[in-house]
């Protein structure tokens, strides 16, 4: 059990874990990615460029261990995992975009449309979003239902009732003082409906989840994803450009409310610290099962980058 655990064993854990699911979901990428070549070249070259330049493969993991938790990963999870990825590196490219955040740092790499160009980075995230859906479309011997369920996840959650709405707001926000809840609704959106997607297909895609296990997998899902918005507003403040592969104090610097602007730091650590503890409950029902959620779960508060 995750007392147990200690925090040495926990982060040696999760290196064993995302090196593993990292693998897996970067050579599913590699097959379904089309190669840098033809009339399309620098598209393709575009999407490769910000499919494939590292980052830390959360969204995928959290996948694979949800599916580990309940059933068993298998090449369908792969399969999955990859969509989930693709959309996060369609979303990430269009947030950077001068309209958006105006960003032109990104895992330490210039972004897709300094990399590129800014029509060639819009198109490449359009590529990536329709490329995920066709994924969804070749999963191996599951009934149609739960196809089009996964679908349905997708695109309820990456899209304008999830993750599009959030941007949405966000941008509105910009330059604005937000109350508290309505930024934890912004991030609900923004950042957590993908990390819900994440577990939720998962464990769908292995047909082995009961309504038990999918409820209490929702429930960590959306706390650890809170969690999650609340680190990265941390270590906008006390972390380094070099480390977190973008750049430092965007946030302040764009005139975006963040937890530790409304909260301050050491109440934004106590928020945070609140959603994991309701994370790891969530768990009990999977028992060890779950102990790579868990390991995942513990570098997402705890990290540094």
């Amino acid at each position: 059990m995750l007392a147990a655990t200690t925090s040495a064993s926990m982060s040696q854990s999760f290196e064993r874990i995302i090196h593993d699911y990292s693998s897996r979901v970067n050579a599913q990428l590699e097959a379904i990615l089309p190669a840098a070549t033809g009339p399309a070249e620098r598209l393709f070259a575009a999407m490769r460029y910000s499919a494939l330049n590292g980052g830390k493969r959360l969204r995928p993991a959290l996948c694979f261990a949800a599916a580990d938790a309940v059933g068993g990963s298998d090449g369908n999870t792969a399969k999955v995992a990859a969509a989930i990825e693709m959309v996060h590196a369609y979303s990430l490219i269009h947030d950077d975009l001068p309209a958006m955040d105006d960003d032109d740092l990104r895992r330490g790499m210039p972004t897709c449309h300094i990399q590129f160009d800014e029509a060639t980075a819009i198109l490449a995230g359009d590529g990536l979003q329709s490329l995920a859906f066709q994924q969804l479309t070749e999963l191996d011997n599951l009934p149609t239902e739960t196809v089009l369920s996964l679908i349905a996840i997708l695109s309820r959650l990456g899209g304008c009732q999830g993750m599009v709405a959030g941007q949405a707001i966000d941008l509105a926000a910009t330059g604005k003082l937000v109350g508290l809840e309505q930024l934890k609704t912004m991030h609900a959106h923004k950042t957590g409906a993908l990390i819900e997607a994440s577990v939720l297909m998962g464990a769908i895609a292995t047909r082995a989840a009961t309504d038990g296990q999918l409820a209490a997998l929702k429930t960590f899902a959306r706390s650890i994803g809170l969690a999650f918005q609340i680190q990265d507003d941390i270590l906008d403040v006390e972390s380094s450009t070099e480390l977190l592969g973008k750049q430092q104090g965007s946030d302040a610097a764009n005139q975006k409310s963040t937890y530790t602007s409304i909260l301050g730091l050491e109440q934004a650590r106590r928020e945070a610290d609140k959603l994991y503890q309701t994370s790891m409950a969530a768990l009990d029902l999977f028992a060890e099962r779950a102990d790579p959620l868990r390991a995942i779960a513990d570098f997402i508060v705890k990290r540094n980058y």
